[in-house]
């Protein structure tokens, strides 16, 4: 009885499983889920803690924390409350980070996939492209592109996918040379499939992972140059943004810490989380990787 219940085939496990399993092995991956998911909190529940306007007035100027309850975080020097422009800067946090990390990929996609499906002088011409937006350091043509196109928020999420696009097109291309000599690549050429549809369909999503993994460092990246230049004060002021609080809270840093320390705490362990991610991402996705 023994033997043969140890002879039955077991059962398969789905793939999403089998990905979750090796996922929550990383300890530290969880923790960043965790952190990942109370910043998704705060961005939902923005509306609760401030359903007018985060940049109304809400105090007395530059009240310290935990002393008005109304204010629980304090309020800056404009009289504005702290932690209601924490929560709806939750918000723009996440909407700047995904939007410029999808464009970004998107366009390194395209590019990388283009270039290494088709080789010679496309290959040539696109990496020449690609080189030269290299060549600028990526928060200089940063500050260009936003002083060419403007401040507002969607223009500086357009400008962070412009010089964040050239590593996932170089990912793309690196695995687009290694996949289009494959059999299954000939098996459907052979069949008559047409080159969008081998790219797209067949090659594709084999050349993703590593793209996935590395979409969490674009999104950290986002977040801290959007930051950054908020604090040269080149942020969009119309929405109450973390840069832009710390932006406003370094004229009172000696004084009145916590107005640039509070959102730079956020901006940080915001930053860890989606460091945290990307490495238990590449555990999962890449398990050999790993033992290796």
């Amino acid at each position: 009885m023994t033997a043969a219940t140890t002879d039955l085939p077991r059962p398969e496990v789905h793939p999403a499983v089998a990905l979750w399993r090796r996922f929550a092995r990383n300890r530290a991956a969880l923790l960043g889920l965790v952190l990942f998911g109370a910043v998704l909190l705060m961005a939902a529940t923005a509306g609760l803690i401030e359903p007018v306007d985060p940049l109304r007035r809400a105090g007395d100027p530059l009240t310290k924390p935990f002393i008005d309850w109304a204010v629980p975080l304090g309020t800056d020097q404009l009289g504005r409350d702290i932690l209601a422009e924490l929560f709806h800067g939750a918000r723009i946090s996440l909407l700047v980070g995904v939007l410029a990390t999808l464009l970004s990929i998107g366009i390194g996609v395209v590019v990388g996939a283009v270039s290494g499906f088709f080789g010679g002088w496309v290959d040539d011409v696109l990496m020449r492209v690609t080189e030269a937006f290299q060549t600028i350091p990526n928060f200089v043509l940063l500050l260009a592109l936003v002083a060419i196109l403007g401040s507002s928020i969607e223009y500086i999420t357009l400008a962070i996918a412009i010089v964040s696009w050239t590593a996932p097109a170089r990912m793309v291309r690196a695995e687009f040379l290694s996949l289009r000599s494959r059999e299954f690549v000939d098996a459907a050429r052979n069949l008559g499939v047409s080159n969008g549809a081998l790219i797209f369909r067949e090659i594709l999503p084999n050349a993703l992972p590593p793209v996935i993994v590395y979409a969490s460092v674009i999104m950290a990246l986002s977040i801290l140059l959007e930051s950054a230049l908020a604090f040269l004060g080149l942020g969009d002021p119309n929405y109450a943004s973390w840069g832009n609080m710390i932006g406003q809270g370094r004229a009172v840093l000696r004084t009145d810490w916590y107005c640039a320390v509070i959102p730079g705490i956020a901006i940080v362990l915001t930053v860890l989380s989606f460091s945290l991610l990307g490495e238990g991402l590449n555990d999962a996705l890449n398990p050999r990787q790993k033992k290796q």
